[in-house]
């Protein structure tokens, strides 16, 4: 049986040059400068290949970073943690984002040696086409699209309770629009746009945070107005470790796995950067260097913040639990008010609030990738394929962004609740997400070794493999099996609960039992998976060394 991800479009970029691939198309460049060859791979013939047109490599390096460096600070650091650390305690917090932080490091090697080797539109859902099964390639790329376009609904949520924390008197819905059509018009011109909308929007986080982390260690220190040295105070009174369903340690130890959720899914979109490699300049050098920066992004925003809000703020705080709008309820905010400081807390509400408005962007952004990958797949229809002249897939980007208009349901059912419905959802897609990502990375490194591909010789090698993998694969696997774990307790029992917790379950299986009894495709064999296609025209590409004038440039290089 043909394999269904042959002849798909890899783009490269916009230099022109002699290009080739499976289709025989050589050195097709149109009149704007852009190769052609991958796109006619796609379908077959240069004609469809201008039809549809194709993406175009328009993040630059900067793009990539700060796409890299911001993706991961989302609602989930400012809000969504609050009641993590009610539940559990300050030390649980910490440890379970520590904990998930490892996995998530592990998981984003494995993707950076695939999309450094072959970075590819959409990428995730195409590898596990080319590398596993075409039907895990259809589940895990539709999944992955639900799962961002729910993500998506999830972060509008979030910024409209936001904006209530200076006026809850106008209707919810008049914010909820504001912000679909600002994401939209950011998404749907050129990539080039969202990257500069991102670069942005990530600088302001990452400002942010550095300052919130410089405040706490000064209130911690005593240095606030009210000079009260606080240390780790509250880490005795009430506690480190919070009890939750049970007593004692068993106690304990559930409240710290019942961070694991919260934790994920404040990680989610860490993956943004290898979607975006299909659109990135000089991939080869730019995707390396941002997987290898996860582990410092990860210490630096999660690890020493948890720890910053466990030292200012006591699990019993009323306020982490309350239904105030907006920032209020930040961990954040409340340290800021219980220190008698007036001014930050609109601050921060303010950050907050272009924070969301980010992740909506970024989720519309790889959403609509995710899409155009599965119909390169030849899993979705072809005219999703469609591509503006400036390489946008409008047709993905339009149908996702419908999707959010689910979020009006806020306006009926409350903002907090739909913001907590939509977090639970998409938490379990994410790690069905990072478990394929392992999955795929495991039988791609077998292809390797299969194809007699020294690993020894790839741009990026992810350490410690396959250990690695299998390490993050298991880590997943276990939470996606009890993340819901309280609703099977005594008195804890209800349907809703139940459903959000399980649902991603039956979705993701019935994906992937749908494709395998459609197309009845079997499993690729680690001889014949795909890893050549397209490969060789990126490697053709030369991209000019940039070489630093002076130590300002040394520096904004090392950045970005």
């Amino acid at each position: 049986m043909d394999n269904p991800v042959e002849k798909q479009q890899y783009t490269v970029g916009a230099e022109g040059g002699d290009y080739g691939g499976e289709s025989g198309v050589e050195g097709i460049v149109n009149t704007k400068g852009h190769a052609t060859g991958e796109a006619a791979d796609m379908y077959g013939d240069l004609a469809t290949a201008e039809e549809y047109g194709y993406v175009e490599r328009g993040l630059k390096s900067r793009h990539i970073q700060f796409i890299a460096l911001g993706g991961t600070i989302g609602t989930g650091l400012f809000l969504g943690i609050g009641s993590a650390f009610a539940r559990a305690g300050p030390l649980s917090v910490l440890l379970g984002y520590s904990f998930t932080g490892v996995a998530v490091f592990a998981m984003m090697q494995c993707l950076g040696e695939m999309a450094t080797w072959l970075p590819l539109p959409g990428a995730i859902p195409q590898y596990c086409a080319r590398y596993i099964d075409p039907a895990m390639g259809f589940a895990v790329g539709w999944n992955n699209w639900y799962q961002s376009a729910i993500t998506l609904c999830a972060e509008i949520s979030a910024a409209s309770i936001v904006v209530g924390f200076w006026n809850d008197s106008i209707n919810i819905s008049a914010w909820i629009a504001i912000i679909i059509v600002l994401v939209v018009c950011l998404n749907i011109f050129a990539v080039s746009i969202y990257g500069e909308a991102e670069f942005i929007f990530a600088s302001i986080k990452i400002v942010t945070i550095v300052g919130l982390l410089i405040l706490a260690l000064i209130l911690d220190l005593g240095g606030g107005p009210s000079h009260d040295r606080i240390g780790f105070r509250y880490w005795k009174h009430p506690g480190a470790m919070k009890e939750y369903i049970s007593s004692g340690s068993t106690g304990r130890f559930l409240g710290l796995f019942s961070t694991l959720v919260n934790a994920a899914f404040s990680y989610g979109g860490v993956e943004m950067v290898a979607v975006a490699a299909g659109e990135a300049a000089n991939p080869r050098k730019n995707i390396p260097k941002a997987v290898r920066r996860v582990f410092w992004r990860i210490l630096f925003f999660y690890v020493l913040g948890s720890l910053a809000i466990g030292v200012l703020v006591p699990y019993n705080d009323p306020n982490l639990l309350s239904d105030k709008p907006g920032a209020a309820r930040s961990p954040w905010v409340i340290a800021i008010y219980r220190a008698g400081i007036p001014v930050l807390p609109s601050i921060i509400n303010a950050v907050i609030l272009t924070s969301a408005s980010s992740s909506a962007n970024a989720f519309l952004y790889t959403g609509s990738r995710y899409l155009f990958g599965v119909a390169q797949n030849r899993q979705a229809p072809k005219f999703l394929l469609k591509c503006s002249r400036s390489g946008v897939p409008y047709w993905c980007v339009g149908i996702t962004a419908s999707i959010s208009l689910l979020t009006f349901m806020s306006v009926s059912s409350g903002a907090n609740n739909v913001f907590l419905w939509f977090q639970n959802l998409t938490t379990i897609a994410q790690l069905f997400t990072w478990c394929s990502i392992c999955i795929a990375y495991l039988r791609f490194r077998s292809a390797l070794i299969a194809q007699g591909v020294d690993r020894n010789t790839l741009v990026f090698k992810s350490p410690y493999q396959p250990y690695t993998a299998w390490f993050a694969l298991i880590y997943f696997a276990i939470i996606i099996l009890f993340n819901g774990f309280a609703v099977f307790t005594k008195g804890h029992w209800s349907v809703t609960d139940f459903l959000t917790a399980y649902i991603g379950m039956p979705i993701f299986f019935v994906l992937y039992g749908f494709w395998k009894v459609l197309k009845r495709d079997s499993f690729v064999k680690s001889e014949e998976a795909d890893i050549w296609t397209g490969k060789a025209a990126l490697d053709a590409e030369v991209w000019p060394e940039q070489v630093p004038r002076n130590i300002f440039e040394k520096i904004w290089f090392w950045i970005a």
